[in-house]
């Protein structure tokens, strides 16, 4: 709203100083980046990181499989490594520097946790694999069947991302980003315009000091 009305000291006006014209063009400059470059930048951005995130969507679902898997007997105990653990202790050097990180231990604590089963399951490429994973119901029971997302080996991973979820994140990408151009934009302007306040104030204090002396005499002039 400031800056709308910032614009407005354009109008003409006898007692119009050049800081005021000057002020306009900012205030002009700031609404036009608020309403015109802000929406682009975001629209922009959003589509950017749509494209990113659904590439790797596309990715994700071509080397992740859904396989069905058997409930052997819940986990004997801390002992038992997760099907992610094993897998990752078994791959090579070079596989485990790209597995993906492991879950932050406060967001751990924070879930629920789930029952630990042994479970066996057959990998796209035929191998067969046993490892300790979530139970997929509780309570579980030995011979139930489910089913776990693995690569083309057969290592368990995570649920392949969701398209629709990929969209809703770029699209609050995309919204940060607009709205980032605008607040600093409108930081600006503030800036500028608290710069030209006390420009005006100095002037003001030293027209004052030259003619206070000299006020309310009568023979001062005028």
């Amino acid at each position: 709203m400031r800056t709308a009305m910032g614009v407005w000291r354009w109008r003409r006006n006898p007692l119009r100083r050049p800081t005021d014209l000057f002020e306009a063009w900012v205030a002009f400059t700031a609404l036009v980046c608020v309403l015109v470059v802000a929406p682009a930048i975001g629209w922009g951005a959003g589509l950017s990181v749509d494209g990113t995130l659904q590439r790797a969507a596309r990715e994700q679902r071509q080397e992740r499989h859904l396989v069905p898997a058997v409930v052997v007997r819940p986990a004997a105990g801390p002992d038992e490594r997760p099907a992610e653990a094993q897998a990752q202790a078994e791959a090579p050097e070079e596989v485990r520097d790209r597995a993906e990180p492991a879950a932050d231990p406060a967001a751990q604590r924070s879930s629920p946790q789930r029952t630990q089963i042994v479970a066996s399951w057959t990998a796209p490429d035929g191998s067969s694999h046993q490892g300790t994973v979530p139970a997929a119901e509780e309570p579980p029971h030995p011979g139930d069947r489910f089913r776990i997302w693995t690569d083309e080996r057969g290592r368990v991973v995570g649920q392949p991302l969701d398209p629709a979820a990929a969209s809703f994140h770029a699209g609050m990408a995309g919204l940060a980003a607009a709205i980032s151009v605008a607040v600093l934009a409108e930081t600006v302007r503030r800036l500028v315009v608290r710069r030209l306040m006390h420009h005006r104030y100095v002037r003001l204090d030293r027209a004052w000091a030259a003619a206070g002396p000299d006020w309310g005499r009568a023979d001062a002039g005028s």
